[in-house]
């Protein structure tokens, strides 16, 4: 998955906005105010997604693309790497997990 079409299918969910508070290096979306997803622009692309606390350390423990969110609370927060060897579809379905749980 590239940026891009991580951008597309963030803002296509209702309720979306996207903007750079923290610098032109990390793209966030938000929904009723609160982040669910945010995107790193520099460099290797990861994205960070909020998480059920127990799902996040299943998802660490069997994809080494997974890691504990980077600059986020480790329990709620997990950091993946957008380097190929995750689908589209797996993603896509965390990215709504994340944004079900801001929106609840």
């Amino acid at each position: 998955m590239n940026t891009e079409i991580l951008r597309e299918y963030c803002i296509s969910k209702k309720d979306v906005t996207e903007c750079l508070p923290f610098g032109d290096d990390t793209l966030v979306f938000k929904t009723d105010g609160k982040i669910f997803a945010l995107a790193n622009l520099d460099g290797d692309p990861t994205v960070n997604l909020k998480c059920d606390p127990s799902l996040a350390i299943e998802l660490r423990e069997r994809y080494s693309s997974v890691l504990p969110g980077y600059h986020m609370n480790k329990k709620h927060w997990n950091t993946i790497l957008l380097n190929g060897t995750i689908s589209d579809k797996e993603i896509f379905a965390w990215i709504d997990q994340s944004y079900n749980l801001v929106k609840k």
